[in-house]
């Protein structure tokens, strides 16, 4: 495989993040932008989308995003995004009887990748979100073996969340890289919050900055 910076060809970025409402899609949109101006063929992937009601939102403009980034990644919106469901909640409770395969969905995955050199992949929630009872986000990160990109925010408490959720990476012994979505308490960030990540952590990088 070819090296391209910190990416290389024909691999798949598993986007999530310490909680709900962090910024996975618009990390996803901030990547698929970057990559491309790198040279890369981007495409997108949604595994499952709840709150849906007519069209997946987050689903639908990433397809188009990446459409415009890619040409060669035409496909339709159930396509990539094959889970859909109405209740916006965790995917096992909005699934109701619906089975979800991971089979199926490391088979799309595989599909998606032939039609690009890198794939992104946003997840639902953050990692220990429940797909099925005993099979979690953090689980479909491993099955498909994606390199993963945890977002966290800036607000306060963010700093026990960006812990926990680094160390069940490292735990299931994920490659990550993470990010700082630097949207909500954005005044107070310095004072409460960053002082520690520079003391804690050798880098610190922000989403940001990366466009």
């Amino acid at each position: 495989m070819i090296k391209k910076k910190n990416y290389v060809l024909n691999q798949s970025l598993f986007i999530t993040a310490t909680n709900t409402n962090v910024g996975k899609t618009y990390a996803s949109s901030v990547l698929l932008k970057k990559l491309s101006q790198e040279g890369f063929k981007v495409g997108y992937f949604k595994p499952i989308e709840t709150g849906v009601v007519e069209l997946p939102v987050d689903g639908s403009a990433m397809l188009e995003l990446t459409k415009k980034l890619n040409p060669d990644f035409n496909v339709h919106i159930d396509f990539i995004v094959p889970y859909q469901f109405k209740l916006p909640a965790a995917p096992y409770v909005a699934k109701k009887d619906t089975i979800i395969d991971i089979e199926f969905l490391v088979k799309r995955k595989n599909e998606l990748e032939e039609l690009c050199d890198i794939l992104i992949i946003e997840g639902a929630g953050g990692l220990m979100v429940p797909i099925m009872k005993d099979f979690f986000v953090i689980d479909l990160i491993k099955e498909f073996e994606s390199k993963t990109i945890l977002i966290s925010p800036s607000k306060l408490g963010s700093i026990n969340d960006t812990l926990l959720s680094q160390e069940a990476l490292k735990n299931r012994n994920i490659d990550f890289e993470w990010y700082i979505n630097l949207f909500e308490d954005k005044d107070s960030f310095d004072e409460v919050t960053l002082p520690f990540y520079k003391d804690y952590f050798d880098e610190i990088n922000f989403l940001n900055d990366i466009l």
